[in-house]
């Protein structure tokens, strides 16, 4: 397979933004289950933002490289996972807990859009960003964060947005979230190969695009 340069450009840039989400979303659990009294992600060294504890070789390096030079291949990639122990969680529930620590990594990934998006206003009112660098930061950053939010929300097992589900259900719904733990991966393949995930993630897309024209107003041309 021939790789232009420009190819190669763009899988880097992509898999470092893509490392940086990640390393960002992993430590938003880690720094909520430490707030909520579990020090397991601490002493595992989870605590931090560098990517070094939090990428993974296989889901945060090789399939994403894979994935941008294979045009039309879902995107199947994750990071490290934090372990935590729910045990350990003060003050709520482990189920509370738990939704609490998964919603934190969906926080961090949507605040780093925000960050983004106010360093492009900052600057672009500044007249200090070309358009070209606004660009690159809205599809690398801004539109990756966006996709991590939604697609992380999705209520299948093991994304988070099962231990969402399972918070947000009351004890005489739990069957549901139980059902879903023992099915979620064989649905989530469903929703990834029927090509039903492109419906899902939508809203994503538009926001995205909506997104990305409101900040781009503020950018000279």
């Amino acid at each position: 397979m021939d790789v232009s340069a420009d190819q190669l450009r763009n899988a880097l840039l992509y898999l470092i933004a893509f490392v940086v989400s990640v390393s960002v979303h992993e430590f938003g659990h880690a720094f909520m289950a430490d707030k909520l009294g579990d020090r397991l992600p601490r002493t595992q060294g989870r605590l931090t933002l560098s990517p070094l504890a939090h990428y993974d070789l296989i889901g945060t390096i090789i399939m994403p490289l894979i994935a941008s030079f294979t045009p039309g291949l879902p995107l199947i990639a994750w990071g490290k996972p934090v372990q935590t122990d729910p045990r350990a969680y003060k003050g709520v529930s482990p189920r509370t807990g738990h939704m609490l620590v998964a919603l934190m990594g969906h926080a961090m990934n949507l605040a780093l859009a925000v960050v983004v998006s106010l360093v492009i206003v900052a600057l672009g009112k500044g007249h200090v960003l070309s358009r070209t660098l606004a660009i690159v930061l809205i599809q690398y950053i801004l539109a990756l964060n966006l996709r991590l939010f939604f697609f992380n929300l999705i209520p299948l097992p093991p994304l988070d947005g099962g231990a969402v589900l399972e918070g947000i259900l009351p004890d005489s719904l739990q069957i549901v979230s139980q059902t879903l733990r023992r099915y979620g991966i064989v649905l989530f393949y469903v929703l990834l190969l029927s090509g039903a995930i492109n419906f899902v993630m939508r809203p994503a897309g538009e926001l995205t695009v909506a997104w990305a024209r409101a900040l781009l107003e503020w950018v000279p041309a």
